[in-house]
């Protein structure tokens, strides 16, 4: 079937239809968004300025806070407007760029959270090494890798979805575009489409996810002949990564691993996967971390004796 796009716009019912849950929505997403984008920047800028903060976790952290940010902003500043507008409307061309930047950050942070799971492996399981292995340019390499990776996702689901023709409804039952909803609209059979993207979304989590759990249980295992205050900093640190993960690969897992079908959970669901897990994704390293803590106040001790100069 030949690719006709007769449709020029879609149109999101969002959250809610209701005007009232609609003002309380805004002023909540408004906030949290000010947060996530507040609070991953202060461990970035935090990173950058600390000494202390030099090794490859933090590095990587640095990396994963920024991404958090960009992932964040390709949802929630629309989801924010659109809960004051009277129509939802976003162009054929709009949806499908928000897609791609969507799938590209997310992408990107599957194989950040990947190489950060890796980097605490070598910390624990090859101290020795660490240094070595985790050197500058394989850091570097690792981050560019990332980039890479989550523009082939991207391209692929985006390829994927502009090749569903759409002439007929337009109406998305969601706050943002991504495959399941626009595959319902589309006026052609999407089975293939539906196992194709299941294998490069789907799959790709659950494999990461193993790949991320395996990698947790070596540790595990290892830290049994550690001290028991080394065991203490090690399962703090991984805590956190752990916890970070799980909160993101969730989500993601329920929504990608399945048939081509919507659910009316789904956009709780996404909204905790590109809203709340970006938001607790500072808390979690800084509330976690010590070295994280002290690094934020003596952050806040030089801004404030410049502030007073």
């Amino acid at each position: 079937m030949a690719k006709t796009h007769n449709v020029t716009e879609f149109i999101f019912l969002g959250l809610s239809s209701n005007p009232e849950v609609q003002k309380v929505c805004f002023v909540i997403f408004l906030l949290l968004y000010i947060a996530i984008v507040l609070g991953n920047f202060l461990i970035v800028l935090t990173v950058m300025s600390s000494r202390s903060l030099g090794s490859p976790m933090y590095f990587f952290l640095s990396y994963l806070s920024f991404v958090e940010i960009c992932y964040a902003s390709t949802t929630a500043p629309r989801l924010i407007s659109d809960l004051l507008a009277e129509r939802k409307a976003i162009s054929l061309w709009g949806c499908m760029t928000q897609l791609s930047f969507i799938h590209f950050f997310a992408g990107t942070e599957i194989f950040l959270l990947t190489v950060m799971a890796y980097d605490r492996y070598v910390a624990i399981c090859k101290p020795l090494n660490y240094t070595t292995i985790m050197n500058r340019q394989v850091c570097a390499f690792l981050v560019g890798a990332a980039w890479i990776w989550g523009l082939v996702h991207s391209l692929a689901q985006i390829l994927l979805i502009f090749h569903l023709p759409f002439c007929g409804p337009n109406v998305i039952d969601h706050y943002f575009c991504d495959v399941l909803p626009l595959m319902k609209l589309a006026c052609s059979d999407t089975f293939l489409i539906g196992l194709l993207i299941v294998a490069n979304g789907g799959t790709l989590s659950v494999i990461s996810f193993v790949v991320l759990l395996a990698s947790y249980v070596v540790i595990l295992l290892h830290l049994r002949t550690r001290s028991s205050e080394g065991r203490r900093k090690a399962l703090s640190t991984c805590g956190s990564h752990i916890t970070v993960v799980t909160l993101f690969f969730g989500p993601c897992v329920f929504i990608y691993l399945r048939p081509s079908t919507t659910l009316s959970a789904d956009k709780m669901v996404a909204v905790f996967y590109t809203v709340i897990t970006p938001l607790l994704n500072p808390v979690i390293y800084s509330l976690r971390n010590a070295e994280v803590k002290k690094a934020m106040k003596r952050l806040w001790v030089r801004a404030m004796k410049l502030d007073q100069k």
